[in-house]
C-alpha cells in the first residue's frame, strides 16, 4: 500500500517492507513553493511499556505521515496541503546513535542556522540544533546566491 505524499530514498517510494534492519532515517522535508526546507531525523520504531507488563512493546512508529517537529512547518503543512512538499530519506541507519550523529553532522553541513536564500531569507526552517544553538542568536553571516 502506497501512503500519502511518501517519502522517496533514491528516487523510490520507501515502505515498511524497505526498513529491513535499520533503526532510522535522515531525512530533508522541501516547501515547492518557496524551496525552505528542514533536515531532521526520524527512528522506525518506538518502544513503550504497556501498563501491568514489565516487557517493552516495540511498534512502528508514525513514520510514514511524519512531517517534523518544527512548529513553524507543522503549521505551514496545516494551511497548505501536503502535496506542496517533498520529502526525501538522505540517509538509513542501524543505530540509533548514527542517526542522531548523522542528524546533527547535516545540520551543521547545510548551515541551517545562518543559509539564506537570494531574497535575504532563511533557506531553512530549522530554528536549532541540539537544542543548544539557536538561529534567534546567530546573525547571518553570509547570503547564498
Amino acid at each position: 500500500m502506497i501512503y500519502e505524499n511518501p517519502w522517496l530514498y533514491n528516487d523510490k517510494v520507501f515502505t515498511s517492507e524497505d526498513i529491513l534492519d535499520y533503526y532510522g532515517f535522515c531525512y530533508l522535508i522541501t516547501n515547492l513553493d518557496n524551496a525552505k526546507k528542514y533536515i531532521g531525523r526520524k527512528y522506525f520504531y518506538s518502544t513503550r511499556k504497556k501498563k501491568g507488563i514489565k516487557k517493552r512493546i516495540k511498534t512502528e512508529s508514525d513514520w510514514m505521515s511524519y512531517y517534523g517537529s518544527s512548529k513553524i512547518l507543522k503549521e505551514i503543512i496545516l494551511e497548505s496541503t501536503n502535496d506542496n512538499f517533498s520529502r526525501e530519506i538522505l540517509s538509513l541507519h542501524k543505530t540509533k546513535g548514527l542517526v542522531n550523529y548523522t542528524e546533527t553532522k547535516l545540520l551543521f553541513q547545510n548551515d541551517v542556522l545562518e543559509a539564506l536564500n537570494n531574497k535575504g531569507e532563511r533557506q531553512y526552517y530549522n530554528d536549532q540544533i541540539m537544542n543548544r544553538y539557536f538561529a534567534a542568536n546567530i546573525t547571518p553571516s553570509k547570503i547564498i546566491k
